[in-house]
């Protein structure tokens, strides 16, 4: 019998990375959902969409795997998840590295992926990176992925052959909206939202790339929001 392609994809249970996931099933690939809990401000609710994302699409338990990245709240460093500062309000024309930055996150991320693809004997990892239009993040990057898989191509096995990929990297949030909706990912299960659970903000960086996406595309965002713009 003909067996598929196994992926590790990373699933933070926002909207980029469930694209990712769309996409990659879309391909035909088996997958393997990694998600990482790291102290951050909507830790629950992103969980939470994690778990949700996974029933909708039928992954087995025992290819999801919850990986406590705790020692990133002990390190600090970010707005994110430091309650000694507070999330800025969202600026879509800000420039450099904002403070909701965690120092190196996708280092650790990326790395317990190829573990675990290692032991699974995986052959891809698809990541929810965006790069084109997104928080100015310098771990969401082509070159950073790329270096990456070079480093993890060195650090494993012989016989493990990983390629690492980024569907996403250079759309902006319209594109990656449209393309969602043409595969059916289920949109109303994911939170991008960086500081509330219930409601998103609509006020912070990720609600208003979101938002504005959702309004260049002429379509609906599905979750509810306390707020939001007037106009972009």
């Amino acid at each position: 019998m003909f067996q598929k392609e196994l992926a590790v994809v990373t699933l933070s249970g926002g909207m980029d990375s469930c694209v990712a996931l769309a996409h990659a099933l879309d391909k035909g690939f088996d997958v393997a959902l990694l998600h990482a809990d790291y102290g951050q401000r909507t830790e629950a609710r992103e969980r939470k969409a994690f778990m949700e994302i996974a029933q909708y699409y039928r992954i087995l338990p025992q290819r999801q795997l919850i990986v406590p990245f705790g020692h990133l709240s002990l390190i600090g460093g970010s707005s994110l998840i430091g309650m000694e500062q507070s999330i800025p309000e969202g600026d879509l024309h800000r420039q450099g590295v904002p403070s909701t930055y965690v120092p190196f996150r996708n280092g650790h991320l990326l790395s317990t992926a190829t573990s675990w693809a290692e032991v699974l004997g995986a052959s891809r990892i698809y990541v929810g990176f965006v790069q084109e239009d997104s928080s100015g993040y310098p771990d969401c990057t082509e070159t950073f992925l790329k270096s990456f898989e070079k480093t993890a191509e060195i650090g494993t096995k012989p016989e493990t052959q990983l390629t690492f990929h980024a569907p996403l990297l250079h759309q902006s949030k319209r594109e990656i909206i449209l393309w969602g909706d043409k595969l059916k990912a289920p949109f109303h299960l994911t939170w991008s939202c960086y500081q509330e659970n219930e409601r998103a903000c609509g006020r912070c960086d990720s609600c208003l790339l979101r938002l504005r996406g959702f309004h260049e595309a002429g379509l609906i965002d599905p979750i509810p929001y306390t707020s939001g713009p007037n106009h972009f």
